[in-house]
């Protein structure tokens, strides 16, 4: 027989009749959900307070990511599960709006570090001159302070009176109230949908197709100078893979972001547009499950397939070994980081092409997109040329004297 689905004054809830089964379907995968999240952001913030290397500006935005996704996780998935199990919410108005503004606070918190990201890394890539005196811990720490300032505005407008915290879906998680019709819940709706989701989504998209841009034409500018200097291939080669690679991660980033939250952004927008009548509890509670789980991609897409992360936690936690990377020193890599720290060091000599060397190679290393994103110092890539040549020397040493000699050439011009 078909399912009736009745509302039922019940107090400050409404009370839906659905069947039990219901309710922990919802309980096994917000359990999945808060495990997951939980001990994903708990092993990023290890690693990151383990390893001093990590504590880098740009490092500090994905620590504050974990940590709003971890607070995200044990707020919402413990309660949301009881209360699954128990087929209602159960603990009173006041919890429902602790419970709600909590997940409202780190959710906007992950979003909106999401756009401090985004911009962040667009500075550095595309403006890398003007990174190198934007970049610093004083500024970044600010920067998260704002994140967190704006997002608490937004989490409280519901407590001072500007809409309200209720019960949602199947009556066991709280969130806005975007189903009663008032001039202050259509309006909190609409703003937080375009100030929360759909702006900082446009803006993202807006840094990574820069992102994507910048780092095609700076691998032009490779093929250009290639001939120039006479470069290997594995230059060009390790350019297009560099592009390939910022491609598919601007794709996913974008892809997760929409995914996790524009079901629950549609619901909204359907029951603000005047028709949450076509809305039943499975509707309204799916989406939040959805959305809630955005704590657990975060860890994995900006932190667990970082190499230093990788390694970090392969040393310190024991079950997590198989994460080490194995060392890459054969001829060919060592071949490619020379020949692409000898062209920045005879670039350096060109006026014309200096500024476009310096971001060219800042991006021709394996992980600089990815992990940290920030422009070193010229003479911090000098002594990095000098330890790769020490690295040469034991295992391929035609390419150390080559090295050496393209080395010594470009000292006497510079004299």
């Amino acid at each position: 027989s078909e399912e009736i689905t009745m509302d039922v004054d019940h107090g400050f809830y409404r009370q839906v009749d659905v069947h039990d089964h219901a309710h922990y379907i919802v309980a096994f995968f917000v359990l999945v959900i808060g495990t997951v999240g939980v001990t994903g952001n708990a092993l990023v913030m290890y690693a990151f307070f383990c390893n001093k290397k990590l504590r880098t500006p740009p490092n500090f935005f994905i620590m504050n990511l974990a940590v709003s996704d971890f607070l995200m996780a044990i707020t919402q998935s413990p309660i949301f599960f009881v209360n699954s199990l128990y087929k209602g919410w159960i603990f009173g108005e006041t919890g429902c709006k602790i419970y709600a503004f909590c997940g409202a606070l780190f959710g906007i918190t992950s979003m909106i570090n999401l756009l401090a990201i985004s911009v962040d890394r667009y500075i550095v890539i595309t403006k890398p001159l003007q990174a190198i005196r934007w970049t610093s811990t004083r500024r970044t720490c600010l920067i998260i302070a704002l994140v967190w300032m704006y997002s608490l505005a937004w989490s409280l407008a519901p407590l001072l009176g500007w809409s309200s915290y209720i019960p949602e879906g199947l009556m066991t998680s709280c969130t806005w109230d975007y189903v009663t019709s008032t001039l202050a819940n259509k309006s909190y709706t609409l703003m937080l949908c375009c100030f929360v989701f759909f702006i900082p989504l446009g803006i993202i998209s807006y840094c990574y197709l820069c992102m994507f841009l910048a780092i095609r034409q700076a691998s032009r500018d490779v093929e250009k100078l290639g001939s120039q200097v006479r470069k290997s291939a594995l230059i060009q080669q390790q350019s297009i893979k560099t592009e390939w690679k910022l491609a598919k991660i601007a794709f996913v980033v974008i892809i997760v972001f929409v995914l996790s939250w524009s079901p629950y952004a549609c619901v909204t927008l359907i029951a603000w547009a005047g028709y949450g009548s076509v809305l039943n509890p499975y509707s309204k509670a799916v989406p939040a499950v959805i959305a809630k789980a955005s704590a657990i991609y975060n860890p994995f897409i900006y932190a667990i397939i970082h190499s230093k992360y990788r390694d970090t936690l392969a040393e310190k936690v024991p079950c997590l070994h198989f994460l080490a990377q194995p060392p890459r020193r054969d001829c060919i890599s060592v071949s490619h980081s020379e020949s692409s720290l000898r062209d920045s060091v005879l670039s350096r000599q060109s006026s014309v092409s200096k500024t476009k060397f310096h971001r060219v190679s800042s991006m021709s290393t394996t992980d600089t997109v990815w992990s940290d994103v920030e422009l070193d110092p010229i003479d911090q890539s000098m002594r990095s040329s000098y330890s790769l040549t020490a690295l040469g020397d034991k295992e391929c040493p035609s390419v150390t004297k080559q090295t050496k000699e393209m080395r010594n050439q470009s000292q006497e011009q510079v004299r």
